[in-house]
């Protein structure tokens, strides 16, 4: 039945908010009224009863009651499924589809499926659990998936067209960036990742920073009643295997809930770059191939304890536990560029050794009376520990390869712990006809880098090199302040807000060699103000436009000035005068019958920041972060996902964005960025019987820009999965094939202060993947338990 409800029918219903009237209108399968139902409405907090009707003869409704009450609907009626529903939820359907019930159950049973992708209000939930072609990714490779996202070929996440993307997990901001963000997501799997959410346009309720918006990941949590768990395997190859499996168990009743998620991954990966450059009259024709083994634990678990109906008291532990090994090779002819025959080689033998060991805490507590008055505290912890080490052989050989010309061997060792708390509270009440919502936030941020270079002597032992090693020491300390205010009347909605951030920041160089920069101190005070406006011309159309205001703060890799050396040619440096980036976006959004949404919107960032690759010492070249100039992005979005027939349904997310920007650091070094760039992203799925489904997904991405001064082509890639369900549906087998037409490998050129460089690519991004999943225990949530999930929905949504 809950199938027949949930998958088979689009249901489009409005329940309309006016004042203290609450309205809807019932109907059957074939769209005739239904009459005498029995309508209840209850608290969403305790279920108590605040109302009771019936249907009219044409199925209509209604409630007079205060409208800023979180509230649920229960509908009963002899023949057909009990339903429960959340008003804040439907706000914009026509109607309500009672489903006739075919059997008789001793209690009714509600099953369903989410969505491949939700389009909500304030965000874009893609589902990871309902995609087939999702499983056996890792973190980084699901963003690649989401509508609207790109991960460029240094691991940077753009949204729209936009960097400085803040990356969340379960409602938090990391403090991980660059290398050693991405490296904690190819630590997640699909196993551990229930959805991800993306929100372009943050309200004052979230934190300031992260200018292209913020992208949720938000790890699993059972739900269910009683006790019940999974267990799940995962097995992908291309050149190499990768295996992957997971555990969780969950135990819960009315008075407190237990959950323990474990994963563990073992991937060996293989990808190659190809790097010709010139520069000073000289090429260097670079070729690398790479070779990686990663292997890691993750583990979640905590408890909730319901201390009575209007109170809750959590603890959620995450463990990251994770091995990196990491050999590259490569060959790099050099010549005069105006000769093209070859006087020497080098030959580059990396090996890189990483551990990481992540540990955070949060302590939570929530309050929820019948009034409408709501309070959140949260406690989090974390420590974040890398440990890395990495030896490279430098030899020049004679242009035939006969003989070794010079030799250069160095190593460095990276050990970086990083040390988070922080506490916020939330609070929220009715306030006239709307809500008031307002709160406080601190959060401290502690980094130590100690960066260790070794040179070998003649006998190969390695000696610390005092004048090329250096301790970093990074200190941010961040207090907010905010208050927001929603209203709801007939047709118009409003929210308005704004966020004040203090911010201190304190970087500490400590090193051999004396420099300018060893001691940066800045604080700093911004207001980020925030709005919005809504109105319902008829039934189906929705139109609303917002406007906020975002900042993007350095990172400790970002602003640490000492040299990171790649090989005896490229290396890394960080800039500690780098300034934040603030962006002004502007968005109107149109929805059309709670499915086709279109968004146009217009952001300018201050002193805009990107990654670019520098010359330096006539042959070495090096990358840096840069305030570049003000950037303008004019971004259009179209969403939709809709139903060919019956078993055929599709997503679409089509995004085309213009942005322009010209920066110019001396006479002969100009950037002038002038991009328009398309990207397609598609999902189909087939239910083919109610076993088996297959899934087609794709997406294209036209030529762009990165790192502010590569221009890439175009790539694009298809992806095809099948999904059948075993053991009295207790069970799921999917198996999918990414890439098929291997279209993934990228291509870029730059030309920038005299340095010319052709990149290219490839990993191994066409795979077989194969994934079996057994649930146990109780799986049924009856009526009165589905209304404790629609409970649950609420306090999320208000959290």
């Amino acid at each position: 039945m809950r199938s027949a409800l949930l998958i088979c029918f689009p249901i489009f219903m409005t329940l309309h908010t006016i004042a203290q009237e609450i309205r809807g209108k019932l109907k059957n399968e074939n769209g005739e009224g239904l009459s005498k139902v029995t309508v209840t409405l209850h608290k969403a907090k305790d279920s108590s009863l605040l109302k009771t009707t019936l249907s009219a003869d044409d199925g209509v409704f209604s409630f007079n009651v205060p409208d800023t009450i979180p509230m649920l609907i229960q509908f009963n009626a002899v023949g057909f499924e009990n339903r429960w529903i959340s008003p804040q939820s439907l706000l914009q359907q026509s109607h309500i589809t009672l489903t006739r019930s075919t059997r008789a159950l001793d209690a009714v049973v509600v099953t369903g499926k989410k969505p491949i992708v939700e389009v909500k209000p304030d965000k874009l939930v893609f589902n990871v659990e309902a995609s087939i072609n999702a499983t056996g990714n890792n973190g980084l490779e699901l963003l690649q998936k989401s509508p609207g996202v790109i991960v460029d070929k240094d691991d940077n996440i753009l949204l729209s067209g936009k960097n400085g993307v803040r990356i969340y997990i379960d409602g938090k901001p990391s403090p991980l960036a660059g290398t050693d963000l991405a490296a904690y997501l190819r630590g997640l799997s699909s196993n551990d990742i229930e959805a991800i959410e993306i929100i372009t346009n943050p309200s004052a309720k979230y934190d300031a920073e992260g200018n292209a918006g913020i992208i949720n990941i938000r790890l699993k949590k059972n739900k269910n009643y009683g006790l019940n768990g999974s267990l799940s395997g995962g097995y992908g190859i291309m050149k190499f295997s990768k295996y992957n499996g997971a555990a969780s168990l969950n135990y819960r009743n009315k008075k407190v809930n237990y959950f323990a998620n474990y994963s563990y991954y073992n991937n060996r990966n293989w990808n190659e770059l190809n790097l010709y450059r010139e520069q000073n009259d000289t090429s260097y024709d670079q070729k690398a191939q790479s070779r990686g083994h990663f292997q890691g634990h993750n583990l979640k678990a905590g408890a909730d304890y319901f201390l009575n109906s209007r109170s809750t008291l959590g603890i959620v532990i995450n463990g990251n536990l994770g091995n990196m090994e990491f050999n590259s090779s490569s060959y790099t002819p050099i010549a005069p560029t105006n000769i093209k025959e070859t006087d020497r080689i080098l030959y580059a033998n990396s090996q890189t050794r990483n551990k990481r060991r992540n540990f955070s805490a949060n302590l939570n507590y929530r309050y929820t009376d019948t009034t409408g008055r709501e309070w959140n505290i949260d406690a989090d912890f974390g420590r974040y520990s890398m440990r890395g080490k990495n030896i490279t052989p430098n030899i020049y050989y004679s242009g035939d390869g006969s003989t070794v010309l010079s030799e250069y061997i160095f190593s460095s060792e990276m050990p970086t712990d990083i040390n988070m708390i922080s506490l916020k509270s939330d609070y929220e009440q009715n306030l006239g006809k709307g809500r008031l919502a307002f709160g406080f936030k601190s959060s401290l941020v502690l980094t130590d880098n100690n960066f260790q270079f070794y040179e070998y002597n003649e006998n190969d032992q390695p000696i610390l090199n005092p004048n090329r090693s250096n301790r970093f020491e990074y200190t941010e300390f961040i207090n907010a302040l905010y208050g927001q205010y929603r209203r709801q009347w007939k047709k118009w909605g409003m929210h308005a807000g704004v966020r004040l951030e203090q911010t201190n920041s304190h970087g500490e160089l400590t090193a051999a060699v004396a420099v300018d920069d060893e001691n940066v101190k800045r604080s700093y005070l911004n207001l980020f103000p925030s709005a919005g406006i809504t109105w319902q011309p008829a039934e189906k159309q929705s139109l609303g436009l917002s406007y906020s205001r975002r900042i993007d703060r350095p990172r400790y890799q970002d602003l640490n000035p000492f040299e990171y050396q790649l090989d005896q040619l490229s290396f890394r440096k960080g800039n500690p005068f780098l300034k934040p980036q603030y962006t002004n976006i502007i968005e109107l959004r149109h929805s059309y019958n709670q499915k086709l949404t279109t968004t146009l919107s217009y952001s300018k960032v201050t002193d805009y920041f990107a990654q670019v690759t520098d010359t330096i010492d006539g042959n070495r070249n090096y990358i840096q972060q840069r305030n570049l100039a003000n950037q303008q992005v004019y971004s259009l979005t179209v969403t939709y996902p809709f139903s060919i027939i019956k078993w055929w349904s599709v997503y679409a997310n089509a995004n085309l964005y213009h942005s322009r920007y010209r920066a110019q650091f001396e006479e002969n070094k100009i950037i002038k960025l002038n991009a328009t760039v398309f990207n397609l992203y598609q999902q189909q799925t087939f239910k083919l019987n109610k076993k088996l489904t297959a899934e087609l997904s794709g997406s294209y991405n036209s030529p762009s820009v990165w790192g502010g001064t590569y221009r890439t082509s175009a790539f694009w890639n298809l992806d095809a999965g099948l999904q059948t369900k075993l053991l009295r549906d207790n069970a799921t087998l999917r198996v999918s094939i990414t890439d098929i037409f291997y279209t993934m490998p990228w291509k870029g050129v730059s030309d920038f202060g005299g340095l010319y460089i052709i990149a290219s690519g490839a990993y191994e991004s066409r795979q077989f993947k194969a994934n079996f999943t057994w649930r146990f225990g109780n799986s049924q949530v009856k009526a009165a338990r589905n209304r404790q999930s629609g409970i649950d929905e609420l306090n999320q949504r208000a959290n």
